[in-house]
């Protein structure tokens, strides 16, 4: 997808005044919350089963060529193929030689953030290759023409209005009077039409959750089954995942997944957890004759022992957006990239560049939720502390902002004139404030109360209440 990033502020203004956006980002603000609230409640060990998933994916990446090799090592032994691609062009045209080499015209894929991330869908058709999109929601954005807004649930920025008039619109040769007021006949008409793409496709492509070192597996989370049917009726298999999906061990992978569905979903585990290792063996009933793996790095060696590394434990849950407080109001497509959100505000920096996504970082108030609910213990504020740092260090965010911040540095560098100035500016908010408690403007601060009031403060600055306090200890 086009990068739009450095209109995060301009795309977050149309998204708070689009109805149909809030009316369907009130399932994230609720729903996705509740949901894994109950899940985590009823699983005691949860926390340590975080910290757990943490020191494998810590491990991991610390040896993690030993361990690409291990994996690359087991899939040919099981009769499949491995292929690096440094680069997004690398991936997509490793792919598209795949598909041309055995005749493909069609190609199902199941739900990858990947292969939005490279672009695949574009590629292919360029190129002659129809992709259909099998996961329901991102078949949903397919015929919108859209990119997912979130990493698991790619349509949950439409109302049911919209999906139906959408299905209308495309599906024309069925009847114009059928019923489609209900989720069930929605989901009904995708899987019928969806069934006849499964049976002609000629290839299928899947992301991967987890690549497995000690056994070559490709494991997919999924909770329509469509991953198992991309992979298992085309002739040719090709998982596309990135390097940071290697897993040492089915054990490890275990763990992993006992934290994965309830911190997206609040599921114990998600309805399907599918397991491939090569292609289709004697006496096997079904099964692709090619199974071929694209491992994909596109940046993210470079994140390796730098201050972003933390960001490569990420198992895509969605915990992060869920809690947001800025995603719940603009969106994933606010954001401008394939990846939104808290983790989207650190990833993308890292894939684009700040100079393209500078302004994601700036979009978090600090709470920590995020990373309070991640279960990889991913330092997420800190990280967008650095991207931030970045940003000022390359003059990169606005004069405004780095006047600002050259004024404030220079006055917490001297500490009496840092306290004669709160002094005078707190005392003066005061007297002009007392009576009504509250401001509706202030010079400077237009961005804070042209939405809100600011409340007056109450005559005393931090260090005199605590000298106060002090003294009277």
């Amino acid at each position: 997808m086009e990068i739009t990033s450095p209109q995060f502020k301009q795309n977050s203004r149309r998204a708070m005044q689009d109805p149909n956006l809030q009316k369907a980002m009130g399932y994230v603000r609720t729903g996705f919350i509740e949901r894994r609230r109950i899940a985590v409640e009823g699983l005691p060990e949860f926390d340590r089963l975080r910290d757990s998933a943490r020191d494998i994916k810590n491990h991991t990446l610390a040896h993690l060529d030993l361990y690409l090799e291990a994996y690359e090592t087991k899939v040919r032994g099981a009769g499949g193929e491995v292929h690096y691609a440094e680069t997004a062009a690398d991936a997509r045209d490793l792919i598209l030689g795949i598909c041309q080499r055995t005749g493909a015209r069609t190609v199902t894929k199941g739900k990858s953030m990947v292969s939005e991330e490279i672009e695949l869908n574009d590629h292919l058709e360029a190129n002659g290759i129809q992709p259909i999109e099998t996961d329901l929601g991102e078949y949903i954005i397919q015929l919108r023409g859209e990119p997912p807004s979130h990493l698991i649930a790619p349509a949950v920025h439409l109302t049911k209005e919209q999906v139906e008039a959408d299905f209308r619109r495309v599906h024309t040769h069925l009847p114009a009077d059928r019923d489609l007021s209900e989720p069930t006949t929605l989901l009904a008409e995708a899987r019928a039409i969806l069934r006849e793409r499964f049976l002609a496709s000629d290839v299928g492509i899947t992301g991967a959750n987890f690549l497995i070192a000690e056994t070559g597996t490709s494991v997919i989370v999924t909770n329509e089954g469509n991953g198992d049917l991309s992979q298992l009726l085309p002739k040719v298999h090709i998982v596309l995942a990135t390097i940071e999906k290697i897993t040492p061990t089915l054990e490890d992978v275990s763990q992993i997944l006992r934290v994965l569905a309830r911190s997206g979903t609040g599921q114990d585990l998600s309805v399907y957890t599918t397991f491939s290792t090569g292609p289709r063996r004697p006496g096997d009933p079904d099964g692709p004759e090619e199974y071929h793996v694209v491992i994909l790095d596109n940046g993210r060696s470079s994140m390796l022992g730098s201050d972003f590394q933390d960001m490569l434990r990420c198992i895509r849950c969605g915990a992060c957006m869920n809690h947001c407080p800025v995603y719940q109001e603009v969106g994933g497509h606010s954001y401008g990239s394939v990846y939104a959100g808290p983790m989207g505000a650190v990833l993308t920096p890292s894939l684009a560049g700040i100079d393209k996504a500078g302004h994601l970082p700036n979009a978090s108030t600090f709470c920590g939720r995020c990373e309070s609910v991640c279960p990889m213990h991913i330092p997420l504020p800190k990280m967008m502390r650095h991207w931030r740092e970045r940003e000022f260090e390359r003059h990169l965010s606005p004069k405004t902002v780095r006047w600002g911040l050259g004024v404030w540095a220079f006055v917490a560098r001297h500490p009496r004139l840092y306290r004669l100035a709160t002094k005078l500016a707190i005392g003066t908010l005061y007297k002009f404030g007392k009576l009504k408690g509250r401001f509706r403007r202030v010079p400077f601060a237009g961005g804070w109360t042209r939405h809100r009031d600011l409340p007056a403060p109450q005559g005393k600055t931090f260090h005199e209440l605590l000298a106060e306090r002090k003294r009277a200890a």
